[in-house]
């Protein structure tokens, strides 16, 4: 027989500890999708493109000159910009050779709705 710290064992009827949870549960979903979409974001190189494409005149930037200002090879930013556009964070168009990149307003503004339903903040 386990005995739990409290000195009582575990079969021994027990008042509860603390209030009972009355939240609903957030659907299985919802968070799967939710820690899709940190995921895509966690990660210091892809927080610093979407400030920089934010940031970039016209809110939009080419990948060329996302290579120059990281200093990383354009394998590896085509790879970062194509997972947070997979996740419905960035927006691209591709005009002639190169990729241009704006941030989807409509999918960052679901990643903050998201962390407030998530954390449980009012909305």
């Amino acid at each position: 027989m386990t005995v739990p710290a409290t000195g009582q064992t575990c079969e021994e009827p027990t008042e509860a500890c603390a209030p009972t949870l009355t939240a609903p549960l957030l659907g299985r979903e919802q968070i799967e999708r939710t820690a899709r979409v940190l995921k895509a974001i966690a990660d210091p190189t892809r927080l610093q493109l979407l400030h920089l494409i934010q940031t970039a005149p016209g809110g939009e930037a080419c990948v060329c000159n996302l290579t120059e200002k990281l200093g990383l090879r354009q394998p590896t930013i085509s790879h970062h910009l194509k997972t947070m556009a997979a996740a419905g964070l960035l927006s691209r168009e591709k005009r002639g050779t190169w990729v241009w990149y704006t941030v989807d307003r409509e999918g960052m503004e679901a990643v903050q709705d998201m962390l407030r339903s998530s954390v449980g903040a009012p909305t």
